[in-house]
């Protein structure tokens, strides 16, 4: 089965589905760790990320070996398939975790280690987006490439629905923004590395 590929500008993206019952796992796991003070602790995953959110959460890695591997392994695989014509036959899951964003929170423009990010959406809470201006950018997602030039939009916005999953290169700048109404906007995040032998494009 393929995948959508999206290419807004230069560097190609993915847009998927996350099946609900990774959704529910994913969410079940989040809520066990964040009503523990040990575990909130143990995965506390802040000092390590750019966020200016309430919490930010690693994923154990027993957790995502066992729930988790597998989809991505396959997915990432079909990306690189129809974004290189390359086969990758290994494909690395370096981090997972999960960000708790609420009212006023956002996280700044930054880019990821590894070689493939990505993105998905576990929460998102009621009329998110409402805002004073016509363009909705309210607890939305811009990814930044390049100036704004004629045929050249420069930025790509991505309104999250529950379930949604982008894959992009680690170096696609990108933003998440702070939103008004009361309520949980949860997020996860990942970086994955593939073998040199494709993602170095300037030793081919």
């Amino acid at each position: 089965m393929s995948i959508k590929i999206l290419s807004p500008f230069g560097p190609k993206m993915a847009k998927l589905v996350l099946p609900k019952p990774l959704v529910t796992k994913i969410n079940a796991e989040v809520d066990k760790i964040i009503s523990s003070k040990s575990l909130s602790a143990k995965y506390n995953y802040s000092k390590k990320l750019a966020g200016e959110v309430q919490q930010e959460i690693e994923l154990p890695h027993t957790f995502v070996a066992k729930y988790l591997k597998k989809f991505f392994d396959n997915k990432l695989k079909l990306f690189v398939k129809q974004t290189t014509g390359k086969t990758s036959k290994k494909i690395k899951l370096k981090n997972f975790w999960v960000v708790r964003q609420f009212a006023h929170d956002y996280n700044p423009i930054h880019f990821h280690d590894g070689d493939i990010s990505g993105v998905g959406y576990l929460k998102i809470p009621k009329n998110f987006n409402k805002g004073k201006k016509k363009y909705k950018t309210n607890g939305s997602i811009d990814f930044i490439n390049g100036s704004r030039m004629f045929l050249n939009q420069s930025i790509f916005n991505h309104q999250p629905k529950i379930g949604d999953l982008l894959f992009f290169p680690n170096y696609l700048m990108h933003t998440a923004y702070p939103f008004l109404v009361e309520g949980e906007r949860r997020s996860f995040s990942f970086n994955a590395e593939i073998e040199k032998s494709i993602s170095n494009v300037f030793h081919e």
